[in-house]
């Protein structure tokens, strides 16, 4: 199919997603929810979708997206498993809610926006969709589509001490569908909580497409631990954009892990606006086949003292490709500011594929900040040492390559996921190991 003929299809497929998230149905009392259905419709009827001309898309072509024509999917009733160390999970099913809230106890909500309790409805579009950010394609596609957000406010001192797990399950059936998650989290002053934000699908049939946006606001002194967790089908789309803002002394820290999808893109935007802001970010990606994994990150600093911390570590081998792109704009106003940028990369294969740019744009004078990035293989003296303490290949491999993800998944603040991880990470690298 011909770039022409695909971008015509897309197109298509643009207008009849525009026809039938205008006509979903929004429940009475939320005047506000039409409003923002509405601006963000406006925005989609010039909007266009950005190709590999334009910079921060270049490494990331979306034509494999513009061949497929896509449906808006309806909900399904899916089972959950809990998992380990975390509580009874908040699931949504196509982006319909499937659990309407949970009982955390006082000062904590976490559940649907449909089901918020009355005196924070009259609150939440204070919040929603209220962040900074340029606003795009895809942010206005999911503002002019989502059909329920899965909320979580944290009332001021609030400490929830049970990590909050949110189940994103996808699936289409024997046409291409497209689901749009949104999650809200509200993180009022010194309150704090752990988030697992999940995405699965199955997908067998037809590919899926998740065009998902979370906003996280932190209040001051408040603090935010947030997992993102990406384990979708081999041949599904995922688009993901995280908004995050930081009042003073707040701290925030994310985990990305991207397993699955065959075109991934993660955009990370945070916003410290307030002095003595701690933000850490830490991701690993596994990337095998053709598969295609895109981090972007944007840490805008506009206040002293803050603190940035980012490791990003990739897997890439067979033909796959990853993408990271880490800036940190540090102002005049940023004086005092301490960021730390570090992007590693192991090849596995000849024709895997890494694109790397770290980012420091610094006008303050008075900073301490380093960046870097490395691509490398796995050493053949040290593959060679443990063939000679009696591994075999494979396994010598295996341990290398678990040695190298390790720092991430040691970093993750639900220690009771990591024997869950390093299972689903083995068993992919054990196919591409062999």
């Amino acid at each position: 199919m011909s770039l022409i003929t695909s971008q015509s299809l897309f197109a298509e497929t643009l207008a009849n997603l525009r026809s039938q998230m205008s006509t979903a149905p929004i429940p009475e009392g939320f005047a506000d929810w039409q409003n923002l259905r509405k601006s963000a419709l406006r925005y989609l009827e010039t909007a266009k979708l950005p190709t590999t001309q334009d910079e921060d898309w270049r490494f990331f072509d979306l034509k494999a997206l513009c061949q497929q024509s896509f449906h808006v999917a309806t909900t399904q009733i899916v089972a959950v498993e809990r998992l380990p160390g975390l509580g009874k999970p908040l699931v949504f099913s196509n982006g319909f809610a499937q659990t309407t809230s949970l009982e955390l106890g006082q000062g904590v909500y976490v559940g649907s926006l449909r089901r918020l309790p009355t005196p924070q409805r009259s609150r939440i579009f204070e919040y929603l969709n209220q962040q900074p950010g340029a606003q795009t394609i895809f942010r206005a596609f999911n503002s002019a589509g989502f059909s329920d957000v899965a909320v979580v406010w944290l009332s001021a001192n609030t400490v929830l001490e049970t990590p909050v797990h949110i189940y994103f399950q996808g699936d289409s059936d024997e046409n291409a569908q497209f689901i749009q998650p949104r999650t809200l989290v509200i993180a009022e002053t010194g309150s704090k909580a752990t988030l697992v934000e999940h995405y699965v699908s199955k997908s067998e049939k037809a590919p899926l497409w998740t065009n998902t946006v979370t906003e996280i606001v932190l209040g001051s002194n408040a603090e935010i631990n947030h997992v993102r967790w990406q384990q979708e089908a081999d041949a599904n789309f995922h688009l993901g954009l995280s908004l995050i803002t930081q009042e003073r002394d707040s701290r925030y820290r994310g985990t990305t892990l991207d397993l699955g999808g065959r075109l991934a893109r993660h955009d990370y935007q945070i916003f410290p606006t307030g002095p003595q802001t701690l933000t850490e970010l830490n991701g690993l990606v596994v990337a095998t086949g053709e598969q295609v994994s895109d981090l972007h990150s944007l840490i805008s600093l506009t206040e002293p003292h803050a603190s940035t911390d980012q490791l990003h570590k990739c897997v890439v081998a067979d033909r796959a490709r990853t993408v990271f792109n880490g800036k940190v704009l540090v102002p005049q106003a940023a004086q005092f500011t301490n960021a730390a940028q570090l992007n590693r990369n192991l090849l596995l294969s000849p024709k895997a594929r890494v694109d790397t740019k770290p980012e420091l744009q610094i006008t303050a004078d008075n900073v301490k900040c380093t960046h870097g990035a490395t691509v490398s293989q796995l050493e053949a003296n040290e593959i060679f040492y443990l063939l000679s303490r009696g591994l075999d290949e494979m396994a010598a491999r295996q341990l290398l390559l678990s040695a190298f993800i390790a720092e991430i998944l040691q970093r993750l603040p639900v220690p009771e996921l990591r024997p869950i991880l390093e299972t689903a990470i083995s068993e992919k690298i054990s196919q591409i190991s062999a």
